[in-house]
Protein backbone atom coordinates (compact mmCIF):
# COMPACT_ATOMS: atom_id res chain seq x y z
CA UNK A 1 0.00 0.00 0.00
CA UNK A 2 1.59 3.49 -1.06
CA UNK A 3 1.98 5.67 1.68
CA UNK A 4 -0.97 8.52 1.86
CA UNK A 5 1.35 11.29 1.92
CA UNK A 6 2.24 13.79 -0.97
CA UNK A 7 5.69 13.30 -2.33
CA UNK A 8 6.41 17.39 -1.86
CA UNK A 9 5.47 16.75 1.81
CA UNK A 10 7.66 13.58 2.45
CA UNK A 11 10.48 15.65 0.83
CA UNK A 12 10.68 18.57 2.59
CA UNK A 13 11.17 19.85 6.01
CA UNK A 14 8.61 20.41 8.24
CA UNK A 15 7.26 23.78 9.21
CA UNK A 16 7.24 25.23 12.96
CA UNK A 17 6.49 29.03 12.35
CA UNK A 18 5.16 30.06 15.71
CA UNK A 19 0.82 30.62 16.81
CA UNK A 20 -0.20 34.03 17.43
CA UNK A 21 0.15 34.74 21.14
CA UNK A 22 -1.27 38.73 21.26
CA UNK A 23 -2.88 41.30 19.35
CA UNK A 24 -0.94 42.61 16.76
CA UNK A 25 -1.28 45.38 14.00
CA UNK A 26 -0.12 45.34 10.68
CA UNK A 27 -0.37 46.78 7.10
CA UNK A 28 -1.57 43.83 5.78
CA UNK A 29 -3.08 40.16 7.09
CA UNK A 30 -3.24 37.36 4.81
CA UNK A 31 -4.92 35.05 5.77
CA UNK A 32 -3.83 31.16 4.46
CA UNK A 33 -0.54 30.31 3.88
CA UNK A 34 -0.89 28.29 0.53
CA UNK A 35 0.85 29.71 -2.64
CA UNK A 36 -1.61 32.39 -3.14
CA UNK A 37 -1.03 33.88 0.43
CA UNK A 38 2.98 33.59 0.23
CA UNK A 39 3.42 34.60 -3.25
CA UNK A 40 1.32 37.92 -2.24
CA UNK A 41 2.94 38.54 1.48
CA UNK A 42 6.37 37.89 -0.59
CA UNK A 43 5.05 40.46 -3.13
CA UNK A 44 4.03 42.73 -0.59
CA UNK A 45 6.86 42.74 1.99
CA UNK A 46 9.30 43.09 -1.31
CA UNK A 47 6.96 46.28 -1.50
CA UNK A 48 8.06 47.60 1.86
CA UNK A 49 4.75 46.95 3.33
CA UNK A 50 4.39 45.36 6.86
CA UNK A 51 2.66 42.18 6.51
CA UNK A 52 1.41 38.95 8.27
CA UNK A 53 0.60 35.32 7.04
CA UNK A 54 -2.11 33.67 9.22
CA UNK A 55 -1.82 29.67 8.74
CA UNK A 56 -4.68 27.45 10.51
CA UNK A 57 -2.07 24.08 9.86
CA UNK A 58 1.01 24.32 8.25
CA UNK A 59 2.42 26.68 5.29
CA UNK A 60 2.52 25.32 1.93
CA UNK A 61 0.67 21.91 3.51
CA UNK A 62 -2.77 21.33 2.24
CA UNK A 63 -3.84 21.90 -1.43
CA UNK A 64 -0.45 23.62 -2.29
CA UNK A 65 1.41 20.82 -0.99
CA UNK A 66 -0.71 18.28 -2.66
CA UNK A 67 -0.85 19.80 -6.03
CA UNK A 68 0.49 18.13 -9.14
CA UNK A 69 2.89 21.14 -9.59
CA UNK A 70 2.77 21.65 -13.18
CA UNK A 71 4.08 25.84 -13.84
CA UNK A 72 1.96 26.32 -17.42
CA UNK A 73 0.29 28.64 -19.05
CA UNK A 74 -1.35 25.74 -20.75
CA UNK A 75 -4.70 24.88 -19.08
CA UNK A 76 -6.90 22.13 -20.91
CA UNK A 77 -8.88 24.07 -23.53
CA UNK A 78 -9.31 27.15 -21.59
CA UNK A 79 -8.13 29.12 -24.39
CA UNK A 80 -10.80 28.50 -27.25
CA UNK A 81 -13.64 28.47 -24.39
CA UNK A 82 -12.15 32.11 -23.40
CA UNK A 83 -12.43 33.38 -27.38
CA UNK A 84 -15.47 31.78 -27.44
CA UNK A 85 -17.55 32.88 -24.59
CA UNK A 86 -15.74 35.93 -23.58
CA UNK A 87 -13.43 37.09 -26.80
CA UNK A 88 -10.14 37.25 -27.86
CA UNK A 89 -8.65 39.98 -25.50
CA UNK A 90 -9.85 37.91 -22.62
CA UNK A 91 -7.99 35.02 -23.85
CA UNK A 92 -5.05 37.33 -24.59
CA UNK A 93 -4.92 38.74 -21.47
CA UNK A 94 -5.40 35.13 -19.37
CA UNK A 95 -2.47 34.09 -21.55
CA UNK A 96 -0.50 37.22 -20.35
CA UNK A 97 -1.22 36.75 -17.17
CA UNK A 98 -0.06 33.01 -17.01
CA UNK A 99 3.03 33.82 -19.09
CA UNK A 100 4.24 36.30 -16.54
CA UNK A 101 3.71 34.22 -13.47
CA UNK A 102 5.89 31.62 -15.07
CA UNK A 103 8.64 34.37 -15.97
CA UNK A 104 8.73 35.34 -12.26
CA UNK A 105 8.80 31.46 -10.77
CA UNK A 106 11.96 31.34 -13.13
CA UNK A 107 13.15 34.78 -12.34
CA UNK A 108 12.70 34.61 -8.35
CA UNK A 109 14.63 30.48 -8.82
CA UNK A 110 17.23 32.42 -10.21
CA UNK A 111 17.52 35.36 -7.83
CA UNK A 112 17.04 33.58 -4.85
CA UNK A 113 19.11 30.45 -5.59
CA UNK A 114 15.74 28.03 -4.86
CA UNK A 115 16.62 24.65 -5.07
CA UNK A 116 12.97 23.23 -6.14
CA UNK A 117 13.97 21.28 -9.27
CA UNK A 118 12.48 23.42 -11.88
CA UNK A 119 12.45 21.73 -15.24
CA UNK A 120 11.50 23.20 -17.87
CA UNK A 121 9.26 20.84 -20.20
CA UNK A 122 6.42 21.27 -22.89
CA UNK A 123 3.05 20.90 -21.75
CA UNK A 124 0.44 18.62 -23.59
CA UNK A 125 -3.73 18.00 -23.58
CA UNK A 126 -4.49 14.88 -25.87
CA UNK A 127 -7.04 12.63 -26.77
CA UNK A 128 -6.79 9.09 -28.30
CA UNK A 129 -10.25 9.13 -29.90
CA UNK A 130 -10.04 10.55 -33.21
CA UNK A 131 -13.50 11.59 -32.50
CA UNK A 132 -12.20 14.52 -30.47
CA UNK A 133 -9.57 16.17 -32.42
CA UNK A 134 -11.76 18.77 -33.43
CA UNK A 135 -11.55 20.42 -30.17
CA UNK A 136 -8.10 20.40 -29.78
CA UNK A 137 -7.38 21.98 -33.23
CA UNK A 138 -9.54 24.71 -32.24
CA UNK A 139 -8.11 25.05 -28.66
CA UNK A 140 -4.11 24.70 -30.57
CA UNK A 141 -5.51 27.67 -32.94
CA UNK A 142 -6.92 29.81 -30.01
CA UNK A 143 -3.81 29.51 -27.42
CA UNK A 144 -1.67 30.58 -30.44
CA UNK A 145 -3.54 33.59 -31.12
CA UNK A 146 -3.68 34.65 -27.77
CA UNK A 147 0.14 34.46 -27.45
CA UNK A 148 1.70 30.09 -26.61
CA UNK A 149 3.69 28.36 -28.61
CA UNK A 150 1.14 25.88 -29.35
CA UNK A 151 0.69 24.04 -32.04
CA UNK A 152 -1.16 20.50 -33.31
CA UNK A 153 0.99 17.71 -32.83
CA UNK A 154 0.46 13.59 -33.13
CA UNK A 155 4.06 12.43 -31.84
CA UNK A 156 4.15 12.50 -28.08
CA UNK A 157 6.54 10.95 -25.21
CA UNK A 158 3.53 8.83 -23.78
CA UNK A 159 4.20 5.14 -23.99
CA UNK A 160 1.00 4.74 -26.32
CA UNK A 161 -0.70 6.33 -29.17
CA UNK A 162 -2.43 9.71 -29.14
CA UNK A 163 -5.01 10.56 -31.96
CA UNK A 164 -3.40 14.39 -31.38
CA UNK A 165 -2.46 16.81 -29.30
CA UNK A 166 -1.94 20.51 -28.26
CA UNK A 167 1.69 21.25 -27.90
CA UNK A 168 3.02 23.90 -25.65
CA UNK A 169 6.62 24.55 -25.46
CA UNK A 170 8.85 26.34 -22.64
CA UNK A 171 6.27 25.45 -19.96
CA UNK A 172 8.18 24.08 -16.53
CA UNK A 173 7.06 22.00 -13.43
CA UNK A 174 8.84 21.84 -9.59
CA UNK A 175 8.91 20.96 -6.16
CA UNK A 176 6.40 23.12 -5.04
CA UNK A 177 7.35 23.14 -1.15
CA UNK A 178 11.19 23.77 -2.29
CA UNK A 179 9.65 26.91 -3.92
CA UNK A 180 7.41 28.21 -1.56
CA UNK A 181 8.98 27.54 1.47
CA UNK A 182 12.33 29.23 0.57
CA UNK A 183 9.74 32.09 -0.31
CA UNK A 184 8.48 31.83 3.23
CA UNK A 185 12.27 32.14 3.83
CA UNK A 186 13.16 35.22 2.77
CA UNK A 187 9.52 37.11 3.61
CA UNK A 188 10.79 36.55 7.28
CA UNK A 189 14.16 37.99 6.41
CA UNK A 190 12.64 41.15 4.49
CA UNK A 191 10.77 41.41 7.94
CA UNK A 192 7.32 39.70 7.25
CA UNK A 193 6.13 37.56 9.58
CA UNK A 194 3.88 34.01 9.68
CA UNK A 195 2.35 32.39 11.73
CA UNK A 196 0.96 29.07 12.21
CA UNK A 197 -1.74 26.86 14.05
CA UNK A 198 -3.84 30.21 13.82
CA UNK A 199 -7.06 30.31 12.75
CA UNK A 200 -8.81 33.39 11.66
CA UNK A 201 -12.94 32.92 12.49
CA UNK A 202 -14.09 36.08 12.19
CA UNK A 203 -13.34 39.38 9.97
CA UNK A 204 -14.58 43.19 10.07
CA UNK A 205 -13.39 44.84 6.62
CA UNK A 206 -13.78 48.13 8.10
CA UNK A 207 -11.12 51.18 8.59
CA UNK A 208 -9.18 49.43 9.90
CA UNK A 209 -9.94 45.69 9.65
CA UNK A 210 -10.51 43.44 12.60
CA UNK A 211 -9.39 39.87 12.56
CA UNK A 212 -10.27 37.40 15.33
CA UNK A 213 -8.65 34.30 15.53
CA UNK A 214 -9.46 31.01 17.13
CA UNK A 215 -7.74 31.70 19.95
CA UNK A 216 -9.11 35.45 20.83
CA UNK A 217 -6.04 37.27 19.57
CA UNK A 218 -7.14 40.30 17.35
CA UNK A 219 -5.07 41.36 13.77
CA UNK A 220 -5.79 44.86 13.42
CA UNK A 221 -4.45 45.87 9.58
CA UNK A 222 -5.28 48.30 7.17
CA UNK A 223 -6.15 45.85 4.20
CA UNK A 224 -7.04 42.17 4.48
CA UNK A 225 -6.36 39.07 1.63
CA UNK A 226 -8.44 36.13 2.13
CA UNK A 227 -6.46 33.73 0.55
CA UNK A 228 -7.90 30.40 1.94
CA UNK A 229 -8.32 28.05 -1.05
CA UNK A 230 -12.60 28.73 -0.17
CA UNK A 231 -12.93 31.60 0.81
CA UNK A 232 -14.65 31.57 4.67
CA UNK A 233 -16.52 34.87 4.44
CA UNK A 234 -18.95 35.48 1.10
CA UNK A 235 -18.87 38.41 -0.58
CA UNK A 236 -20.66 38.69 -4.14
CA UNK A 237 -22.23 35.79 -3.88
CA UNK A 238 -18.97 33.67 -4.28
CA UNK A 239 -20.52 30.85 -2.60
CA UNK A 240 -23.13 30.35 -4.46
CA UNK A 241 -19.91 30.83 -7.84
CA UNK A 242 -17.32 27.86 -6.24
CA UNK A 243 -18.08 24.30 -6.90
CA UNK A 244 -15.07 22.50 -4.66
CA UNK A 245 -13.50 19.17 -6.74
CA UNK A 246 -11.58 16.41 -5.12
CA UNK A 247 -8.91 14.97 -7.40
CA UNK A 248 -6.33 11.76 -6.21
CA UNK A 249 -2.85 11.04 -7.08
CA UNK A 250 -0.68 8.20 -7.40
CA UNK A 251 3.19 7.74 -7.45
CA UNK A 252 5.55 5.78 -8.42
CA UNK A 253 8.93 4.74 -9.69
CA UNK A 254 10.00 4.27 -13.30
CA UNK A 255 12.93 4.05 -15.33
CA UNK A 256 14.69 7.39 -16.40
CA UNK A 257 15.03 6.32 -19.83
CA UNK A 258 10.94 5.95 -19.39
CA UNK A 259 10.44 9.05 -18.92
CA UNK A 260 7.77 11.00 -21.37
CA UNK A 261 9.56 13.95 -20.99
CA UNK A 262 6.44 16.14 -21.11
CA UNK A 263 3.12 17.25 -18.75
CA UNK A 264 0.60 15.33 -20.05
CA UNK A 265 -3.36 16.20 -19.50
CA UNK A 266 -6.59 14.54 -20.69
CA UNK A 267 -10.33 14.66 -19.85
CA UNK A 268 -10.70 10.70 -20.98
CA UNK A 269 -11.60 8.45 -18.66
CA UNK A 270 -12.49 10.84 -15.92
CA UNK A 271 -9.08 12.95 -16.29
CA UNK A 272 -5.86 12.17 -16.54
CA UNK A 273 -2.91 14.11 -15.79
CA UNK A 274 0.48 12.75 -15.92
CA UNK A 275 4.32 14.17 -15.12
CA UNK A 276 7.57 12.74 -13.72
CA UNK A 277 10.08 14.38 -11.16
CA UNK A 278 13.78 14.10 -9.98
CA UNK A 279 14.20 10.53 -8.27
CA UNK A 280 17.13 8.57 -7.24
CA UNK A 281 19.75 7.86 -9.92
CA UNK A 282 18.25 6.55 -13.20
CA UNK A 283 14.93 6.78 -11.88
CA UNK A 284 11.85 9.19 -12.06
CA UNK A 285 8.80 9.82 -9.92
CA UNK A 286 5.51 9.16 -12.00
CA UNK A 287 2.98 11.22 -10.61
CA UNK A 288 -0.50 10.68 -12.75
CA UNK A 289 -3.30 12.70 -11.76
CA UNK A 290 -7.21 12.08 -12.06
CA UNK A 291 -10.11 10.62 -11.10
CA UNK A 292 -11.82 13.50 -10.35
CA UNK A 293 -15.39 13.66 -8.06
CA UNK A 294 -17.22 16.12 -5.86
CA UNK A 295 -16.15 15.72 -2.01
CA UNK A 296 -18.31 13.31 -0.01
CA UNK A 297 -19.13 11.78 -3.22
CA UNK A 298 -18.26 8.51 -4.21
CA UNK A 299 -16.66 5.53 -2.81
CA UNK A 300 -12.53 7.44 -2.99
CA UNK A 301 -11.08 3.64 -2.44
CA UNK A 302 -11.92 2.24 -5.72
CA UNK A 303 -10.96 5.53 -7.52
CA UNK A 304 -7.65 5.35 -6.05
CA UNK A 305 -7.90 1.49 -7.37
CA UNK A 306 -8.51 2.36 -11.09
CA UNK A 307 -5.95 5.12 -10.80
CA UNK A 308 -3.44 3.00 -9.91
CA UNK A 309 -4.51 0.15 -12.84
CA UNK A 310 -4.18 2.70 -15.18
CA UNK A 311 -0.63 4.05 -14.26
CA UNK A 312 0.75 0.65 -14.31
CA UNK A 313 -0.93 -0.65 -17.31
CA UNK A 314 0.01 2.28 -19.29
CA UNK A 315 3.85 3.11 -17.98
CA UNK A 316 4.63 -0.21 -16.02
CA UNK A 317 5.15 1.39 -12.20
CA UNK A 318 6.18 -1.81 -10.14
CA UNK A 319 4.79 -0.64 -7.04
CA UNK A 320 3.34 2.92 -5.91
CA UNK A 321 5.80 4.60 -3.86
CA UNK A 322 2.87 7.59 -2.47
CA UNK A 323 -0.57 8.58 -3.08
CA UNK A 324 -2.45 11.84 -1.91
CA UNK A 325 -5.45 13.98 -3.43
CA UNK A 326 -5.62 17.76 -3.86
CA UNK A 327 -8.95 20.07 -3.75
CA UNK A 328 -9.21 23.02 -6.04
CA UNK A 329 -12.27 25.09 -6.66
CA UNK A 330 -14.08 25.79 -10.04
CA UNK A 331 -15.37 28.93 -11.35
CA UNK A 332 -18.36 29.30 -13.74
CA UNK A 333 -16.24 31.40 -16.19
CA UNK A 334 -13.53 29.22 -15.53
CA UNK A 335 -11.16 32.24 -14.38
CA UNK A 336 -10.02 33.17 -10.88
CA UNK A 337 -11.63 35.39 -8.37
CA UNK A 338 -8.78 37.55 -7.41
CA UNK A 339 -9.15 41.03 -6.52
CA UNK A 340 -11.02 43.72 -4.10
CA UNK A 341 -14.39 42.24 -2.64
CA UNK A 342 -16.49 44.29 -3.51
CA UNK A 343 -14.98 46.56 -5.48
CA UNK A 344 -13.93 49.75 -4.45
CA UNK A 345 -15.79 49.20 -0.80
CA UNK A 346 -13.81 48.39 1.49
CA UNK A 347 -10.63 47.19 1.98
CA UNK A 348 -10.78 43.32 1.51
CA UNK A 349 -8.94 41.24 -0.97
CA UNK A 350 -8.95 37.40 -2.12
CA UNK A 351 -8.04 35.10 -3.91
CA UNK A 352 -10.26 31.59 -4.95
CA UNK A 353 -11.55 29.55 -7.73
CA UNK A 354 -7.93 28.27 -9.21
CA UNK A 355 -9.65 25.51 -11.60
CA UNK A 356 -6.72 22.94 -10.95
CA UNK A 357 -3.98 25.52 -12.22
CA UNK A 358 -3.05 26.95 -8.94
CA UNK A 359 1.07 27.11 -9.67
CA UNK A 360 0.86 29.25 -12.24
CA UNK A 361 -2.80 31.21 -11.03
CA UNK A 362 -1.00 31.28 -7.34
CA UNK A 363 1.96 33.34 -8.62
CA UNK A 364 -0.54 35.47 -10.76
CA UNK A 365 -2.51 36.74 -7.85
CA UNK A 366 0.25 37.26 -5.59
CA UNK A 367 1.59 39.79 -8.10
CA UNK A 368 -2.02 41.58 -8.94
CA UNK A 369 -3.21 42.01 -5.08
CA UNK A 370 0.03 43.43 -4.47
CA UNK A 371 0.03 45.64 -7.53
CA UNK A 372 -3.74 46.54 -6.21
CA UNK A 373 -2.22 47.21 -2.62
CA UNK A 374 0.77 49.34 -3.80
CA UNK A 375 -1.44 51.66 -5.94
CA UNK A 376 0.09 49.91 -9.27
CA UNK A 377 -1.98 48.62 -11.78
CA UNK A 378 -1.76 45.56 -14.41
CA UNK A 379 -3.20 45.31 -17.81
CA UNK A 380 -4.86 41.99 -16.61
CA UNK A 381 -6.70 42.95 -12.72
CA UNK A 382 -10.46 43.56 -14.59
CA UNK A 383 -10.27 39.99 -15.94
CA UNK A 384 -10.10 38.99 -12.82
CA UNK A 385 -12.10 40.90 -10.75
CA UNK A 386 -14.19 39.36 -7.88
CA UNK A 387 -16.90 42.04 -9.04
CA UNK A 388 -17.94 40.51 -12.94
CA UNK A 389 -20.98 39.92 -13.78
CA UNK A 390 -21.22 37.41 -17.27
CA UNK A 391 -24.13 35.78 -16.45
CA UNK A 392 -24.74 34.56 -20.23
CA UNK A 393 -21.53 33.06 -19.53
CA UNK A 394 -21.87 32.07 -15.76
CA UNK A 395 -25.11 31.47 -15.64
CA UNK A 396 -25.72 27.53 -16.61
CA UNK A 397 -22.68 26.43 -14.04
CA UNK A 398 -24.19 28.55 -11.34
CA UNK A 399 -27.62 27.10 -11.82
CA UNK A 400 -25.87 23.30 -11.82
CA UNK A 401 -23.64 24.08 -9.21
CA UNK A 402 -26.39 25.40 -6.84
CA UNK A 403 -29.30 22.70 -7.66
CA UNK A 404 -26.83 20.16 -6.37
CA UNK A 405 -26.20 21.58 -3.34
CA UNK A 406 -29.91 22.08 -2.54
CA UNK A 407 -30.17 18.79 -3.39
CA UNK A 408 -27.78 16.95 -0.79
CA UNK A 409 -28.70 20.08 1.72
CA UNK A 410 -32.80 18.71 1.49
CA UNK A 411 -32.11 15.53 0.48
CA UNK A 412 -29.42 14.29 2.81
CA UNK A 413 -31.76 15.18 5.42
CA UNK A 414 -34.54 13.04 4.24
CA UNK A 415 -32.71 9.88 4.32
CA UNK A 416 -32.45 7.77 7.44
CA UNK A 417 -29.01 6.95 7.69
CA UNK A 418 -27.07 3.78 7.25
CA UNK A 419 -27.59 1.25 9.64
CA UNK A 420 -27.13 1.02 12.99
CA UNK A 421 -23.38 1.43 15.46
CA UNK A 422 -23.47 -1.89 16.62
CA UNK A 423 -23.03 -2.98 12.24
CA UNK A 424 -19.92 -0.27 11.48
CA UNK A 425 -16.93 -2.24 11.15
CA UNK A 426 -13.40 -1.16 12.19
CA UNK A 427 -12.37 1.29 9.59
CA UNK A 428 -15.67 2.22 8.45
CA UNK A 429 -17.55 5.25 8.56
CA UNK A 430 -20.91 6.17 8.49
CA UNK A 431 -24.09 8.53 8.97
CA UNK A 432 -26.67 6.81 11.54
CA UNK A 433 -29.56 8.30 12.89
CA UNK A 434 -29.58 8.42 16.88
CA UNK A 435 -32.58 9.18 18.66
CA UNK A 436 -33.97 11.04 15.74
CA UNK A 437 -30.22 12.70 15.41
CA UNK A 438 -27.88 12.51 12.45
CA UNK A 439 -24.38 11.57 13.92
CA UNK A 440 -21.08 10.66 12.19
CA UNK A 441 -19.72 7.52 13.63
CA UNK A 442 -16.53 6.45 12.93
CA UNK A 443 -15.09 2.89 14.06
CA UNK A 444 -11.38 3.01 14.24
CA UNK A 445 -9.18 -0.35 13.41
CA UNK A 446 -8.83 -0.61 17.78
CA UNK A 447 -12.88 -0.80 17.49
CA UNK A 448 -13.22 2.93 19.45
CA UNK A 449 -16.15 4.88 18.24
CA UNK A 450 -15.52 8.14 17.49
CA UNK A 451 -19.26 9.91 16.63
CA UNK A 452 -19.93 13.62 16.00
CA UNK A 453 -22.58 15.73 14.43
CA UNK A 454 -23.72 14.90 11.15
CA UNK A 455 -23.80 18.52 10.37
CA UNK A 456 -21.39 20.84 8.53
CA UNK A 457 -20.57 23.94 10.59
CA UNK A 458 -20.28 26.03 7.38
CA UNK A 459 -23.77 26.26 6.09
CA UNK A 460 -25.50 22.98 7.59
CA UNK A 461 -25.26 20.46 4.71
CA UNK A 462 -25.13 16.71 5.86
CA UNK A 463 -21.15 15.60 5.63
CA UNK A 464 -20.14 12.25 4.08
CA UNK A 465 -17.32 9.40 4.99
CA UNK A 466 -14.44 9.75 2.93
CA UNK A 467 -13.43 5.75 3.14
CA UNK A 468 -9.73 6.30 1.99
CA UNK A 469 -8.60 9.27 3.97
CA UNK A 470 -11.00 8.36 6.63
CA UNK A 471 -12.43 12.29 6.85
CA UNK A 472 -16.20 13.75 6.88
CA UNK A 473 -16.48 15.64 3.83
CA UNK A 474 -19.40 18.13 2.61
CA UNK A 475 -20.15 17.74 -0.67
CA UNK A 476 -21.68 21.25 -0.70
CA UNK A 477 -19.14 23.62 -0.03
CA UNK A 478 -15.91 21.09 0.38
CA UNK A 479 -15.47 21.55 4.19
CA UNK A 480 -13.03 18.54 5.39
CA UNK A 481 -13.02 16.82 8.93
CA UNK A 482 -11.46 14.89 11.10
CA UNK A 483 -12.79 11.42 12.42
CA UNK A 484 -13.46 13.91 15.63
CA UNK A 485 -14.52 16.51 13.98
CA UNK A 486 -11.54 18.89 14.10
CA UNK A 487 -11.66 20.88 10.61
CA UNK A 488 -9.15 20.05 8.20
CA UNK A 489 -9.95 21.96 5.29
CA UNK A 490 -12.63 25.11 4.79
CA UNK A 491 -14.77 27.07 4.30
CA UNK A 492 -15.60 25.31 7.71
CA UNK A 493 -13.80 27.63 10.77
CA UNK A 494 -15.53 25.01 13.79
CA UNK A 495 -15.21 21.71 14.19
CA UNK A 496 -18.30 18.94 13.87
CA UNK A 497 -19.29 19.19 17.76
CA UNK A 498 -18.72 15.74 19.58
CA UNK A 499 -21.98 13.76 20.12
CA UNK A 500 -22.91 13.77 23.49
CA UNK A 501 -24.69 10.15 23.52
CA UNK A 502 -22.93 6.76 24.67
CA UNK A 503 -23.01 5.42 21.70
CA UNK A 504 -20.96 2.24 22.49
CA UNK A 505 -24.20 -0.05 23.16
CA UNK A 506 -26.08 0.97 20.30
Amino acid sequence: MAELTSYWTATSATTDHPRLAADIEVDVAVIGGGIAGICTAWELARAGRGVVVLEADRVAASTTGNTTAKVSAAHGLVYDRLRSSMGAEVARLYASAQLDALGRVRETVADLGIACDLEERASYCYVTDPGQVGPLRDEADAASAAGLPASLVTATGLPFAVAAAVRVDGQAQFHPRGYLLALADDLVARGGQIVERTRVTSMDAGEPCRLVTEAGATVTATDVVVATHYPFVDRVGLFSRLKPRRELVVAGTIPADADPEGMYLTTEENTRSVRTAPYREGQRLLIVTGEHFTPGDGDVESRWARLADWATANFGVEGLSYRWAAQDNLTPDRMPFVGALPHGKDHAYVATGFNAWGMTNGVMAGRLLAALLTGRSLPWAPTFDPSRVRPLVEGPAVVRANTAVAAHFVGDRMTTGAGSVAELPAGAGAVIRVDGQRRAVYRDDAGQLHAVSATCTHLGCTVAFNDAERTWDCPCHGSRFDPDGAVLHGPATTALPPAPEDLTSR
